[in-house]
């Protein structure tokens, strides 16, 4: 009887999948760098398993039950990450900014191109750039991790329950309860089962265009007059958040004053505008502050994310100075 062997993968056989999966452990997990270290521990799994892959399934299918099973892991052992606004109120502008937490607490931005398909379905690329928003990755953390794994299957992936239900050991029963639990909590924090977002227009555009002008200008009553009345910023790895333009301004002109003078260069981080934010530094030039991340509402700005870590700028393809 004659004996089959099982190639052994090469590299290209499984990077292909790589920037999927870095989506999918991205929104498991949260965090840009602990997407990374899961894909890799996902991939290595992979390759030295492969002797005893059956091919039962598709190679995209067995990839998936591994990486799933590695945020499981994960999880287990951490609490779910989030961002200020999910952790306290606002604070007045007078908030000294003195209050950190560690970098394992917060959600953090991520590239569009490190987690995005570069080709397939229209529609299904709009579903992944719509899942990948901060509120929708932050609202995906307070759901227990196998509710979480499901919801991302079935909704963002589009997998069949039965799919699911072998991927996770379980019954399509299970599968279509966790995902209506899921989907209830979803929509108890403001978002529907679409997910759905408008894609940046003219209108968008320009407004981003005059944001750049009245920040690097530090002209206040310019910036503010772009912002709703009720538009909030967060400056992870910093607890405190502010809520109302007028405390934004105020801020900026206040502890944020060393703003002054600043840079912007455009980026795209989780489906939405953004920006690296270089400060001047005092030798010189600009230097790194911040990854800014813009949520637009009705043609005014509505919340301007600041994660305020500079190794993101590597991240991002961005220069280390200007």
């Amino acid at each position: 009887m004659s004996h089959v062997t099982v190639a052994q993968p090469g590299v290209a056989d499984l990077e292909e999948f790589r920037t999927e999966l870095r989506g999918f452990c991205y929104r498991m997990l949260g965090s840009t760098f602990d997407a990374d270290d899961a894909v890799q521990e996902t991939m290595v799994k992979a390759w030295q398993a492969w002797d005893r892959f059956e091919g039962r399934s598709s190679t995209r299918s067995w990839l998936y039950r591994i990486a799933t099973n590695v945020c499981l892991d994960a999880l287990r052992s951490r609490k779910r990450r989030a961002l200020p606004m999910d952790l306290s109120a606002p604070v007045p502008a007078t908030t000294a900014p003195v209050d950190f937490l560690p970098e394992s607490v917060w959600i953090e931005p991520v590239p569009d191109g490190d987690v995005l398909p570069r080709n397939g379905d229209p529609a299904q690329q709009v579903v992944a750039q719509d899942t990948i928003r901060l509120a929708f990755v932050a609202a995906l953390q307070h759901l227990p991790p196998r509710q979480r794994a499901v919801l991302i299957l079935r909704e963002v992936l589009a997998w069949q329950a039965s799919e699911v239900a072998e991927l996770l050991d379980t019954t399509v029963a299970s599968v279509n309860s966790a995902l209506q639990r899921a989907r209830a909590t979803l929509s108890e924090r403001g978002l529907d089962d679409s997910f759905a977002s408008e894609p940046l227009g003219a209108a968008d555009r320009d407004l981003l265009d005059r944001y750049v002008q009245a920040f690097e200008a530090y002209d206040m009553t310019a910036l503010v007059a772009l912002l709703r009345e009720d538009a909030s910023m967060s400056m992870p790895p910093l607890t405190l958040w502010l809520r109302g333009r007028e405390d934004m301004r105020d801020w900026y002109l206040g502890f944020g004053i060393g703003c002054k003078g600043s840079k912007l260069l455009p980026i795209v981080a989780n489906g939405s505008p953004g920006f690296a934010h270089y400060k001047p530094s005092s030798g010189g030039g600009h230097e790194p502050w911040c990854i800014q991340v813009l949520e637009l509402s009705d043609g005014q700005i509505s919340h301007v994310h600041h994660f305020l870590d500079p190794a993101l700028f590597a991240r991002f393809g961005v220069p280390d100075r200007l």
